[in-house]
């Protein structure tokens, strides 16, 4: 059972034949049952589509556990529980889902390779392809942003900085939808105005 989805037509840019300024961005967020690769799961997964600077669309699942005796975690943080997991997509169908909203954008999240990782891991797991997309980090955008560290780059530390409200932190929807709020002050902030502008700060430059 999804939690939330919402598909809504995306964002048209300008005029006929006018090029985007900036690419699509797949702002992804998950919670997991822990910070280890090897021993702990996706829980959640959630994804905010910005286009032309703005939402053009959002989609979240739960993750059923494969075994319904595995532990989810800090309850206390993230909120979910197994009850909750138990009428949940497959792993592999959310995997899927995720994989065609990513094609043809760049993969965007706070501390991106941690979010990454795990979703690599888990698409490796249940044989799911995964798009070859660009990686955006907006905690790595931020930290540019402060070369002596004088600062914290949480993301909920980056909201209040940025007066970007987060109803619900550690919930992989509210998260990536703060991200994506975030995201638009750092791009900013970074000079970036136009798709060349990004090659420096991708993951692996």
């Amino acid at each position: 059972m999804e939690i939330e989805a919402d598909r809504s037509e995306a964002a048209q840019g300008g005029s006929e034949g006018t090029q985007l300024v900036l690419p699509r961005f797949s702002v992804v967020d998950i919670e997991t049952s822990g910070l280890s690769l090897r021993r702990h799961r996706i829980l959640q997964v959630a994804v905010v589509t910005i286009e032309d600077g703005a939402v053009a669309d959002e989609w979240s699942s739960l993750v059923r556990l494969r075994w319904p005796w595995q532990r989810v975690g800090a309850r206390s943080v993230h909120g979910i529980d197994r009850r909750s997991l138990r009428t949940a997509p497959e792993r592999r169908h959310v995997l899927r889902e995720l994989a065609d909203r990513l094609e043809g954008s760049v993969f965007t999240a706070h501390n991106a390779a941690f979010d990454w990782s795990f979703i690599a891991r888990a698409a490796h797991r249940d044989r799911v392809a995964l798009p070859a997309v660009r990686q955006l980090c907006t905690l790595r955008l931020s930290r540019r942003l402060d070369p002596e560290r004088t600062a914290s780059h949480r993301l909920d530390d980056l909201c209040v900085r940025y007066d970007v409200l987060n109803i619900r932190p550690h919930d992989a929807l509210h998260d990536a939808r703060a991200t994506a709020a975030v995201l638009q002050h750092l791009l900013a902030a970074n000079h970036v105005a136009e798709v060349g502008d990004l090659d420096p700060l991708y993951e692996g430059q």
